[in-house]
């Protein structure tokens, strides 16, 4: 994404207190649909130790809000400036890259993310209760298995940067490699050895490969996507 781009510094984040109006409050921000939502709009670009997001590109949101929340800002007032800067991310010369364009999160959920990320950044340890299980966990331990001649490997559909399916197998032979996409998020896959397929935002990106037998690595090419943990081990036999 395309993401939240946020304060880095004390200085950025006054400035954008001072446009936020210092604080805005929203007595019943939803938490559950904030986290999902963050999830897939904003953790392919960031890091958020409490969502499981792994980005790379915008900044580390925990480090981001570290010193402000030691210093007492409250997550009112943290609210306020994550929400400013979903609607106008240059503010305070941040974003202004055009790497995010506004507004990526609309209506209530701007508040829920928000609200979200203010009261989770830098605060260590793991969501409890139903925020816990509000994101499915990234990858799976199951294979995917080729059949009638083509190996399926979806894409996250959460918008998390991983494959379902971390492990993949395949006889020998002519086969398709798909890799499905409903996240929103660019993905493709490439093999070792094998070719890749195009990137895609929505729908299935493929490509043919002549499968000979050993061991592979499957990846997204996307950047930031690999280094975020978007891989997966491919046996033919």
């Amino acid at each position: 994404m395309s993401a939240i781009s946020v304060a880095v510094s004390t200085a950025t984040i006054a400035a954008a207190l001072a446009l936020s109006g210092c604080a805005i409050k929203d007595d019943n921000p939803d938490l559950i649909a904030g986290k999902q939502m963050f999830v897939q709009k904003c953790g392919s670009c960031h890091v958020l130790s409490r969502a499981g997001t792994k980005g790379v590109i915008g900044p580390d949101l925990d480090e981001a809000f570290r010193r402000a929340k030691i210093d007492g800002l409250g997550d009112d007032a943290i609210s306020g400036v994550v929400k400013k800067q979903i609607e106008y991310p240059s503010i305070a010369g941040v974003a202004g890259n055009g790497i995010m364009p506004a507004n990526l999160v609309k209506g209530e959920q701007v508040q829920n993310v928000a609200a979200y990320v203010a009261q989770v950044a830098a605060a260590g340890g793991k969501d409890k209760g139903l925020l816990a299980s509000a994101v499915k966990s990234a990858g799976s331990d199951k294979p995917a298995v080729a059949k009638g001649g083509t190996l399926t490997i979806p894409a996250d559909p959460t918008g998390q940067l991983a494959f379902v399916n971390t492990k993949a197998q395949a006889p020998p032979g002519p086969t398709t490699i798909s890799m499905p996409n409903e996240s929103g998020v660019p993905h493709n896959i490439a093999i070792e050895g094998l070719g890749k397929s195009p990137v895609v935002s929505k729908g299935d990106s493929t490509f043919k490969a002549d499968l000979k037998p050993g061991t592979y690595t499957y990846i997204c090419e996307v950047a930031g996507h690999l280094a975020a943990g978007m891989k997966g081990t491919l046996t033919v036999k």
